[in-house]
C-alpha cells in the first residue's frame, strides 16, 4: 500500500507535500518507512531522509515530492499536523489513532485531486472509523478492500493454520477473518437469543411491574420496564441514551420525561434507581407520580 501511495503521488504531482501517519513515529519508521525506502531504492527512486525534521524527499525522473511522517498517539497530536497543506495522506493502522488527529490530517488535504489512504486491523464494530468510513464507503466515494489472513502472502500455510488454531471467538473473527467483532461487553456468557429472548405475544400477563434505572451523566443512561409473571422477569421496554454518541447531555427533567414515556399506562409499583443518583431521585419524588427506592448496589446481590 505504501508503494502504491508513493507511485500515485509521484505520477500525479510534482513539488507537493504528502504525509505518512501512524500511532507513533517509532512504529511508523519500523513498520512502514524502513521497508518502503528499501523497496523504493531497488525500484530506482532516490530517497533523501531528514531524520531531525521527520520528512523524506523522494525523487524519480526529475520529479520530487516531500513526504512528512507524523505520530498520532493522543488528542494533543492533532496540533502537530494542523496548518499544513497536503496533497495526500496515508494513515497506517488508522483505528489506533484518535479521531481528532485523523480528521485534522484529512482536513489538511485541500489540494485539488488529493486522496486519502487508510489501512487497519479490525476493531470493535462500534469504532468510529468503522461507522464513519467502512459502513459509509459508498457515500464517501471510498474503495473498501476486505482482506483475511489467507490474503497475507508472507505467511506459509503451516504458519497460517497455527494462527487459526490459536485464535478463537472474536479474536478469530478479527485476526483471521478480518471482521469487526466485539471482544468484550457480554457480562453473562451463557446468554442466548434463542433461549432468553421471548416474542411479545408469548409473554404471559404480568403480576407486578417495576422500572430499574442505571443512572449516569457521563456513561450511558439505561432504564428498563420489567414485568414479573410465573417466576420469570421480562424486560418489556427499555430506554437507552448515550450522550457521547448524540453529543448532547440531558437534564434530570428530560430523563424524567423519558421515564414517563417508558412507563406509559403500565401500573408500576416502584422505580428503582442507583442510590448515588440523588438529583434524579429527588426529581422523581418532586413529581409525586412514582414511588422511588434506592437500589442495593451490592455486586453479588445484583448478579
Amino acid at each position: 500500500m505504501s508503494i502504491g501511495f508513493v507511485a500515485w503521488a509521484m505520477s500525479s504531482f510534482r513539488g507537493h507535500n504528502f504525509a505518512f501517519c501512524e500511532k507513533t513515529i517509532t512504529s511508523l519508521k519500523r513498520n512502514v518507512m524502513m521497508p518502503l525506502l528499501d523497496s523504493l531504492g531497488s525500484l530506482g527512486f532516490t530517497c533523501l531522509e531528514r531524520v531531525s525534521k521527520n520528512y523524506v524527499n523522494i525523487t524519480l525522473a526529475n520529479v520530487t515530492n516531500r513526504f512528512y511522517i507524523f505520530g498520532g498517539k493522543d488528542e494533543s497530536s492533532a496540533a502537530l499536523i494542523q496548518g499544513m497543506t497536503l496533497t495526500g495522506v496515508l494513515l497506517d493502522e488508522v483505528a489506533l489513532m484518535p479521531r481528532s488527529f485523523v480528521e485534522q490530517a484529512l482536513a489538511r488535504c485541500s489540494v485539488s485531486g488529493s486522496r486519502l489512504w487508510f489501512n487497519c486491523n479490525p476493531d470493535h464494530p462500534a469504532h468510529w472509523f468503522y461507522r464513519e468510513w467502512i459502513q459509509k464507503a459508498d457515500e464517501k466515494n471510498a474503495l473498501y478492500l476486505h482482506f483475511t489472513m489467507r490474503d497475507n502472502p508472507s505467511l506459509s500455510d503451516r504458519v497460517r493454520r497455527r494462527y487459526e488454531r490459536i485464535y478463537s471467538g472474536a479474536f478469530y473473527e478479527r485476526f483471521v477473518l478480518g471482521k469487526w467483532a466485539c471482544t468484550s461487553g457480554q457480562i453473562y456468557t451463557m446468554f442466548s437469543e434463542e433461549k432468553h429472548v421471548v416474542p411479545p405475544e408469548e409473554i404471559p400477563p404480568c403480576e407486578q411491574w417495576f422500572v430499574f434505572c442505571d443512572y449516569s451523566t457521563t456513561n450511558p443512561m439505561s432504564m428498563g420496564l420489567w414485568g414479573y409473571a410465573d417466576g420469570v422477569w421480562y424486560r418489556i421496554r427499555e430506554y437507552y441514551y448515550n450522550y457521547k454518541i448524540s453529543g448532547e447531555r440531558l437534564t434530570d427533567e428530560e430523563y424524567y420525561q423519558a421515564l414517563e414515556d417508558l412507563v406509559g399506562e403500565y401500573p408500576i409499583e416502584t422505580v428503582v434507581v442507583d442510590p448515588f443518583a440523588i438529583s434524579f431521585i429527588t426529581c422523581i419524588q418532586r413529581h409525586q407520580q412514582f414511588i422511588v427506592q434506592p437500589a442495593d448496589n451490592d455486586v453479588m446481590s445484583g448478579i
